[in-house]
């Protein structure tokens, strides 16, 4: 018995059940350059069928004019132009990549191979334009004789890769701008040996920039540091993985411009940084330098402290200015013009050590303050010379109540009583620091005794010299009293207030 022939069947060839393979199937190919499918040579149905069978995209460019047969994945790679594209000449088929894909064609069709690695390109895949990054290879199709037929094409949408680097070298750059910019000093270092690995301008600053520290460990780089026990710090909290926490830190740190060690505060912190294998593997150096933030707290409270002291020290002045002028002074309106007089000339020269902060006071300012109550505009009455020099607070307020006790003398009973009389206050350095102040008056009434002996007279020849270590002594001269201050320019440099 003969067995019936069966019909043979011109798609065997492609050996895969797809979208793809089926389009391949109801095409009408006789509408194209290749023809029927009985008509096509060996070398494409093998191709056809190989393409179909990739799990990656692949498209073939058959002929001159590039008809294109594609898998699956290529046809997900042409979404909404799927399946428009299929069996269509490249260059209409992608009309906007056309000289692209003229010079694929020109180049593969020459026997030659192109590669591209994130190809940019623009497509409207979706009606509208888009940014794609593609990794493209381009490989001759070779027919029986050897010659070039067509061109096979391999890709590889990488848009979501790029786009993500993209935005990760974005966001680096970003925080590299931050921690250039940032105010606070930075640096990463890592390894066992701790060695730099990042550092930003603050932290150059602060280290006085010797070198770049990069690539060097922290014991080549900073070692004053090592001896103050700092790279155990960092040894320590690499093997524990805790951190490490310090305020207000007192740090030497070598000077690059001379090598002298310098005293910084500094705020900071260690941060252990962990790999994936949950080690330590760097270590985060963040802080501020808060050295003058501490240093005008600790001014602030000296000051405050010695301002407290100033001010008792001024209650017991001003108790005493009382006290003194009551009992010396019976005429109880006599007394209260001479208390106010006296705590006017200590709040004169207060302001004047206030506009000092309390640090000290020229001496000549102090003295012009100390005599303005007793000039009159125009007259030059009271004559001042002598060299300028600081003096310390409490040497400016004994000094400013000593002369305005002086000038109150003068006015009522010396040469500021009288018309034309004169005062020639001066005073001079003499060797090994000796400082002579003089008070002298002519032209007034013949001297008399020095008023009673009274708070006046006990501030000016008693207090005065105990406080400046020194002597003093009036002369009662027939052409007017004589004052007489020596004392040295160490005892008038007083106390500071602040270092």
């Amino acid at each position: 018995m003969t067995q019936a022939c069966q019909p043979h069947d011109p798609f065997a060839f492609i050996g895969h059940d797809g979208d793809c393979a089926r389009l391949l199937r109801e095409f009408d190919w006789s509408q194209t350059p290749l023809g029927r499918v009985e008509t096509w040579p060996a070398v494409l149905r093998n191709a056809a069928a190989l393409l179909l069978q990739s799990p990656v995209p692949i498209v073939m460019l058959w002929g001159p004019s590039g008809v294109m047969i594609y898998n699956d994945p290529y046809s997900l790679f042409a979404g909404p132009r799927h399946p428009g594209l299929f069996g269509s000449n490249v260059r209409e088929g992608w009309p906007e990549a056309a000289d692209f894909n003229d010079n694929v064609m020109k180049v593969g069709l020459s026997g030659r191979t192109l590669a591209y690695r994130d190809q940019e390109l623009t497509l409207y895949r979706k009606g509208y334009a888009e940014q794609v990054w593609m990794n493209l290879d381009y490989s001759p199709i070779l027919d029986e004789s050897g010659k070039p037929a067509g061109v096979i094409a391999i890709l590889a949408e990488t848009t979501e890769r790029v786009l993500a680097e993209r935005r990760n070298r974005q966001e680096f750059e970003r925080l590299q701008t931050l921690f250039e910019q940032a105010p606070t000093f930075m640096a990463m270092v890592g390894g066992p040996e701790h060695r730099f690995e990042l550092a930003n301008p603050g932290y150059l600053r602060l280290v006085g920039a010797r070198e770049d520290p990069i690539g060097k460990t922290v014991e080549e780089s900073l070692p004053e540091v090592v001896e103050q026990g700092y790279l155990d710090v960092l040894d320590h909290v690499r093997a524990t993985g805790t951190v490490h926490r310090r305020n207000a830190e007192r740090v030497m740190l070598r000077r690059a411009s001379d090598g002298a060690l310098d005293e910084r505060i500094l705020d900071f912190v260690f941060q252990p940084i962990r790999d994936e294998a949950g080690e330590v593997s760097h270590i985060f150096i963040q802080g501020s330098d808060v050295t003058e933030r501490v240093r005008a707290e600790d001014r602030q409270a000296l000051l405050i402290n010695e301002l407290n002291h100033r001010v008792k020290n001024t209650l017991s002045s001003v108790q005493s200015i009382v006290s003194q002028t009551l009992r010396s002074t019976p005429d109880p309106a006599e007394a209260s013009r001479a208390i106010t007089a006296r705590i006017m000339a200590l709040s004169a020269a207060h302001n004047v050590l206030t506009r000092e902060n309390w640090t000290g006071v020229r001496l000549r300012a102090m003295v012009d303050a100390a005599v303005a109550p007793f000039r009159v505009p125009g007259d030059d009455a009271v004559r001042v010379t002598g060299p300028d020099m600081q003096i310390g607070p409490q040497a400016a307020l004994s000094l400013a109540l000593a002369l305005h006790e002086l000038g109150t003398n003068a006015v009522k009973y010396g040469a500021l009583a009288a018309p034309g009389g004169q005062v020639d206050l001066g005073w001079r350095v003499g060797p090994e620091g000796a400082f002579m102040m003089d008070w002298i008056e002519r032209g007034g009434p013949t001297a008399a005794p020095y008023g009673r002996r009274g708070f006046g007279s006990r501030l000016i020849l008693q207090v005065l010299p105990q406080q400046l270590n020194g002597t003093a002594e009036i002369d009662l001269r027939p052409e007017g009293l004589a004052f007489h201050l020596i004392t040295t320019t160490a005892a008038l440099c007083d106390r500071p207030i602040l270092d």
